[in-house]
């Protein structure tokens, strides 16, 4: 998985460390706490480690703070000791001096999504609790564009950052058993969107009709790891119009 070309640029890491996660997986942990900053490391990693292409090391998977490195224990030489010490020591070694930066394409993403009702059903209970009326919810919301972090729960399913503090609530107390595909969701200020249906603890606030993900393209993500999501509000019949087939 590219995530974009790498810029001579030196990015010094300053407080990280590699975690073994079971047998065939190690995490490099970058940071505490998703932020854009340390969004940008983890990017910067992750595609300098899918540069080196050890024998081995079979996939290289970013997260809000960490990367996971996936490796075959059985490709590296039992007489050299275990294969997670093998494969940290390389990693140290490639990441102690820094790695190059990442060159985003910066670019700003335009999602339509249709606010409260039912398409957005958490949308007056997340005003409440943020002492804020619906409208201000929907113009925060909106006004900047979150920085996309990472994908995962399901393919293409983005998780992007930070909102605004006005925002900041945590995950409801009680989760949906299914929550509809291209639901817009917010929880300790990030903003994810429900790619497929599938049950959910996040504050529901508005829907997309987009599909973000296709398994026949190229890539099959719609969106791309360090993408500004701007999401603007749309009517019910708009979108209807704009609805886009899923698989």
């Amino acid at each position: 998985m590219a995530i974009a070309q790498l810029t001579p640029a030196p990015l010094l890491l300053t407080d990280w460390r590699i975690e073994p996660v079971g047998d065939r997986c190690l995490q490099i942990r970058l940071g505490e706490q998703a932020s854009v900053a340390v969004s940008r490391i983890v990017h910067a990693v992750t595609e300098c480690l899918l540069q080196q292409r050890w024998p081995g090391m079979r996939d290289v998977v970013p997260a809000f703070t960490t990367v996971a490195v996936h490796f075959r224990p059985e490709m590296f030489p039992r007489d050299n000791g275990p294969a997670f010490a093998q494969l940290a020591a390389r990693i140290r070694a490639l990441l102690v001096d820094g790695v190059p930066a990442v060159a985003h394409a910066d670019r700003v993403v335009e999602v339509p999504a249709c606010y409260g009702g039912e398409y957005g059903p958490d949308l007056d209970d997340v005003a409440r609790a943020c002492d804020i009326d619906t409208a201000e919810v929907i113009r925060l919301h909106c006004a900047t564009p979150l920085v996309l972090y990472t994908f995962f729960f399901s393919p293409g399913n983005p998780f992007a950052g930070p909102l605004h503090p006005r925002l900041n609530v945590p995950r409801r107390t009680t989760p949906r058993t299914l929550v509809p595909a291209g639901s817009v969701a917010i929880a300790n200020g990030i903003s994810s969107i429900y790619q497929d249906a599938s049950p959910g603890g996040w504050n529901l606030i508005a829907r997309t009709p987009w599909n973000l993900f296709h398994v026949d393209r190229n890539p099959p993500t719609r969106l791309q790891l360090g993408d500004r999501l701007r999401f603007v509000p749309i009517l019910p019949a708009e979108f209807d119009a704009m609805l886009e087939p899923r698989p």
